[in-house]
């Protein structure tokens, strides 16, 4: 059995990083025992423990999410994730980003037991919000990560800088100062996200 993570001792690093050796189904019980922590874990083993957002950040999150499922719903292409989400990448790691998408042909191609758990592959799309206590160069370790796992499209939103990095498979990471919208490319055809209220 899973011990529960009660409390967060003040003067700890936010997020917390932990080494510990949980096998699949330790990982995925102490996740569902301690909802109100987001968990995620690199590909050697570390576990990252991190508290619930602030109000800023929340809002945030939520108008991204709401443009995203908007979109999804609307072309029927694939399936938009919340923050929620867990995903099993092929390296081994366990992530969930801020908001993601899947092509509806990988999400079909999974089983209904694979479905109820963490996904076991990498969203075509990735979305990571930092947040004020979220380091940048973690972040974009993670978008990286994403990338080399099979993301098609990336991005990382940077409210403290006014800035958004676009992370592609096999290009240089794509600056962009304060941008007004961000588009979907070919990964998410005729996708806006309008970033009034994000950035």
């Amino acid at each position: 059995m899973v011990a529960t993570v009660e409390t967060i001792t003040l003067g700890l690093p936010t997020p917390l990083r932990l080494q510990f050796e949980l096998t699949e189904e330790q990982f995925w019980q102490l996740c569902q025992e301690n909802r109100d922590l987001k968990f995620e874990r690199t590909a050697t083993g570390e576990l990252i423990i991190m508290p619930p957002t602030g109000g800023e950040t929340g809002h945030r999150n939520i108008e991204i999410a709401y443009q995203l499922q908007g979109w999804s719903r609307q072309h029927n292409l694939g399936i938009a994730f919340d923050s929620s989400t867990g995903f099993k990448l092929p390296n081994g790691a366990d992530r969930s980003p801020d908001a993601s998408w899947v092509k509806i042909e990988r999400w079909q191609g999974l089983t209904p037991e694979q479905k109820k758990k963490f996904l076991p592959l990498c969203p075509d799309f990735v979305v990571e919000l930092r947040s004020e206590s979220d380091k940048l160069n973690n972040l974009q370790e993670k978008m990286g990560e994403y990338r080399e796992n099979g993301a098609q499209l990336g991005w990382l939103i940077d409210p403290q800088n006014q800035r958004v990095e676009i992370y592609r498979p096999g290009k240089e990471v794509e600056i962009l100062e304060n941008p007004a919208a961000l588009s979907g490319e070919e990964v998410l055809p005729g996708f806006m996200l309008d970033l009034k209220g994000i950035l």
